[in-house]
């Protein structure tokens, strides 16, 4: 028991510090553990916890977060609101009302063997984020873009044919079961490692045809700009606006949800951390691989932690009061028309 914690606590410390919470909240949370990872003797769970409503009618909201192993900041920003929302439980009974009406659910370590390994892929060098069974329309980056070439190159997809890797499924059920059945459901995903501000992409990955719902995400942006007009440090646009990309996972489920819910709404974004920003203030971090994914100095990484839960707060209340913003069917061709001349000029 003590060489385990040990091990935890040298390669693994987020995986003790969600258990604490756990254990800190257990009152208040349904937990589940989707997939285990082997890791020597060890065996790492893929946890999902859940919070709020258990009605199959209401809105729900999934978070997830550490895809890949190198972006450990992700998880921890995760745990950080996770964190809040268990002590606020202890006096805020506006929260309890809040939670009677949408459903939380948090995946906040998807791939803990990747943490553990410090690698962006899983243990067996397969990228989760290039792995879903999709190719992009056109070319895509050189390697960046997924590639079937080599797992000892960053960026692999797996082979083509072979079945999703069990993280990525994990995944998927999840979603298709704690999401997908809700009228209206969010996900946010939360990544590091592009750029020096921090982004909210929106499907596609694969191709720059604005996705069905392309509305909802312009109407979403208008409410967030019109919320916090002096504190809003985020792009928000699809992803395809940027690069493009086989294999990934939120564009798979994405359509999956329009072939298995087509009267519902599900729209998947992705928190991309401006982690540029971390390395140009602090040069030193390029001396370490580690360093171009995470915070390194103690007062930016409290930052970082703190600095994304109005956006959680915000995309939560936007989850419980979907009926009170989404497009009716007579807005929503006005609101498509904008959103394509905002993110793709006058194209079709």
């Amino acid at each position: 028991m003590e060489d385990k914690l040990y091990l935890l606590q040298r390669h693994l410390p987020e995986l003790l510090h969600l258990d604490a919470l756990i254990r800190h909240g257990e009152r208040h949370l349904r937990v589940s553990t989707v997939h285990e990872v082997p890791m020597g003797e060890l065996s790492l769970p893929v946890r999902v916890i859940e919070m709020g409503s258990s009605s199959p009618g209401v809105p729900v909201i999934g978070f997830f977060g550490g895809v890949h192993g190198v972006e450990r900041i992700g998880s921890q920003v995760l745990m950080s609101w996770l964190h809040s929302l268990i002590h606020r439980l202890q006096w805020d009974d506006q929260l309890h009302r809040r939670l009677e009406q949408v459903r939380l659910v948090f995946m906040p370590m998807i791939n803990p063997g990747g943490i553990w390994k410090r690698t962006r892929s899983n243990p067996n060098g397969v990228d989760l984020m290039r792995n879903a069974p999709i190719d992009a329309m056109g070319r895509v980056p050189f390697l960046v873009g997924g590639h079937r070439i080599s797992r000892h190159l960053p960026w692999y997809r797996g082979k083509s044919g072979a079945p999703m890797e069990p993280e990525a499924q994990a995944v998927a059920r999840v979603v298709r079961e704690k999401l997908m059945p809700a009228p209206f459901s969010m996900s946010l995903d939360c990544h590091s490692g592009f750029g020096r501000r921090d982004r909210i992409w929106c499907c596609y990955a694969r191709s720059h045809r604005p996705i069905p719902h392309i509305g909802e995400v312009f109407r979403l942006k208008q409410h967030f700009e019109d919320t916090y007009p002096h504190h809003h440090p985020y792009l928000i646009e699809p992803q395809s606006v940027n690069y493009t990309t086989h294999g990934d996972l939120w564009d798979y489920l994405y359509d999956d949800a329009q072939e298995r819910a087509p009267h519902h709404t599900f729209l998947p974004f992705t928190l991309e951390m401006g982690s540029w920003l971390w390395v140009r203030k602090n040069p030193r971090q390029m001396l370490d691989f580690f360093g171009y994914f995470n915070p390194v100095i103690g007062h930016r990484h409290h930052r970082v932690l703190r600095q994304h839960l109005p956006l959680f707060e915000f995309l939560t209340a936007m989850t419980a009061n979907a009926g009170n913003w989404l497009p009716t069917t007579r807005e929503k061709p006005a609101l498509t028309r904008q959103a394509i001349a905002h993110w793709f000029g006058d194209a079709d």
